[in-house]
């Protein structure tokens, strides 16, 4: 399985992803996690490597996915999940300058451009905290573990 966790910056994806993570460990199952903010350039060729190196992994995949070329590209691969995590603009820069992240004219660009995908679930971290966030989408990943075994 490859859960696939994107949204723009500073929506949250990162923090959904941690959390999904320490879920899934906590119940024995095991995930490859990879966050394209670790990866070098060109950060979304050197995933698309790694998964390609291990195709019958599970892994968990932590980026923005911004564009489209990108989302068909790992829907490539068998039994991929998308799990978008979304906020409105001013939220992800609020977040974004309060995390001292990317340049407020990259998140604007990147949240502007952004090609929304056409995700199996999706999380809206303007109306839900953090915590029941992960909890939705753990539960949801637990229904797709279910259905594929």
């Amino acid at each position: 399985m490859i859960l696939v966790v994107c949204g723009p910056p500073a929506a949250g994806k990162t923090t959904v992803a941690l959390g999904l993570e320490r879920r899934l460990e906590a119940h024995g199952l095991d995930f490859r996690v990879v966050h394209t903010d670790d990866l070098s350039s060109p950060r979304y060729e050197r995933l698309f490597e790694r998964v390609a190196d291990a195709p019958d992994a599970n892994w968990l995949l932590d980026g923005t996915f911004y564009e489209s070329k990108y989302q068909q590209r790992i829907r490539e691969f068998p039994d991929v999940y998308v799990i978008l995590v979304t906020a409105d603009r001013d939220t992800c820069i609020r977040r974004n300058h309060e995390r001292e992240g990317v340049s407020e004219r990259a998140v604007k660009v990147i949240y502007d451009e952004f090609d929304r995908p056409d995700a199996d679930f999706v999380v809206d971290t303007d109306v839900l905290r953090m915590e029941e966030a992960v909890d939705l989408a753990y539960e949801r990943v637990r229904e797709w573990l279910a259905e594929s075994a």
